[in-house]
Order: structure tokens, then sequence, then C-alpha cells
């Protein structure tokens, strides 16, 4: 491969990743598993039939930059 085809695959791997993601999640619903998804900042199981539990609520989201370093403790 060469650089142009390489720059252009890389920019659209975000695209493939959701696309890989939802097909997952529906599999998953398909194949009878319950999945987990974030909804209105709680963490949220859904069964195969579509019904939602409510995990638990989620902290704030942190807002980054690209570069920014935080400390985990």
């Amino acid at each position: 491969m060469d650089e142009k085809t390489i720059l252009f695959l890389e920019e659209h791997i975000p695209e493939l990743a959701d696309v890989a993601f939802k097909q997952a999640y529906w599999q998953a619903l398909a194949e009878g598993s319950k999945v987990l998804k974030v909804e209105n900042n709680c963490l949220v199981e859904v069964s195969p039939d579509g019904s939602p539990k409510m995990i638990k609520e989620l902290p704030a989201q942190i807002k980054v930059t690209p570069g920014q370093k935080l400390l985990i403790i």
C-alpha cells in the first residue's frame, strides 16, 4: 500500500469502529445476550426484548483536549 491509501483508510477508522460497535450491539441482542449502553449519564442494561434496566449513574464526563494528560488515582 502507498502512503495515500494508508492515510485514506486511517481517516475512516472512526466510521468503521462506529459501524462495528453497532453491529456487535445488535448481534449480541439477536443472540439472546444482554448489552450495556450509556444513556443520559446512566449505565443501562438492555435485555434482548428491549427492556432497559438502570445499573448506576455515571460521573460527569471530563472534557479533554488532544495531548492533555490526566492523573487518575
